[in-house]
């Protein structure tokens, strides 16, 4: 039995102290064994299972699922402290001087009147915190296990900061249908049918975008939208 005293309500430093008990020589085995590499993939699904209670505008679930995110922050800043190599607090500070610099207008009396101003204040202060001379070091540093649209909303959306001419409005639409031709004939006549059906996908985002479209939220609509024709469907199916 580990020495800890229960609580009715419990803060920050009482996730970290039950964490470390854990991990500790008489905590639980599952909890001890586990690495950065091993818990990855549950820090992901935590995410998105909390994105999906804020869609469902489900505040109960959503308390829970940002624990549960909470809890990967703080199992993480954990390995690394028995690594020797950083803790909580130092993610914690690290974060909270990040917020301090990116936000000179709140704390460093530059201007920023708009939303627009503030956020070109952030993509310049993080440039220069990430020594990034050139826009494609800003592509470089767009994580590559992001979901595939989401990955050429953020590819696009940089290289046109950095001066990327993108197609707009009807021409970006005249792209998708050039893609799509592209991508028939390539199906049809034995091409390299992948690659073209990339260059279509890329190209629908682009479209989108052109239309201040988020191609992830777009396409997980669209699918919820099918679940619920399918669910209808299929009721429809049963009564037959």
């Amino acid at each position: 039995m580990i020495n800890f005293n229960l609580k009715d309500r419990y803060n920050m430093e009482d996730l970290a102290d039950i964490m470390a008990l854990l991990r500790g020589p008489e905590g639980c085995p599952w909890d001890r064994e586990q690495t950065h590499d091993s818990i990855r993939r549950n820090f992901i699904e935590e995410a998105y299972e909390a994105v999906d209670a804020i869609d469902r505008r489900d505040d109960v679930n959503l308390r829970e699922e940002l624990g549960d995110v909470l809890l990967q922050v703080v199992f993480h800043a954990r390995i690394a402290q028995e690594g020797g190599r950083f803790d909580l607090s130092d993610v914690i500070d690290e974060v909270c001087k990040k917020l301090v610099r990116r936000h000179p207008h709140i704390f460093a009396g530059s201007p920023a009147d708009t939303s627009d101003e503030a956020l070109k204040n952030w993509d310049q202060i993080k440039k220069e915190e990430k020594g990034q001379k050139t826009a494609y070091q800003s592509l470089e540093q767009i994580p590559a296990n992001l979901p595939a649209l989401m990955y050429a909303e953020k590819m696009q959306s940089r290289a046109a900061k950095g001066g990327w001419a993108f197609p707009q409005g009807e021409a970006a639409l005249d792209g998708v249908a050039q893609s799509l031709e592209k991508a028939r004939r390539a199906a049809s006549q034995g091409g390299n049918a992948e690659e073209e059906w990339g260059e279509f996908l890329f190209a629908a985002v682009q479209a989108g975008r052109s239309q201040g479209i988020d191609p992830e939220e777009a396409l997980y609509r669209a699918s919820r939208r099918f679940m619920e024709a399918f669910r209808q469907a299929e009721s429809r199916w049963e009564t037959k």
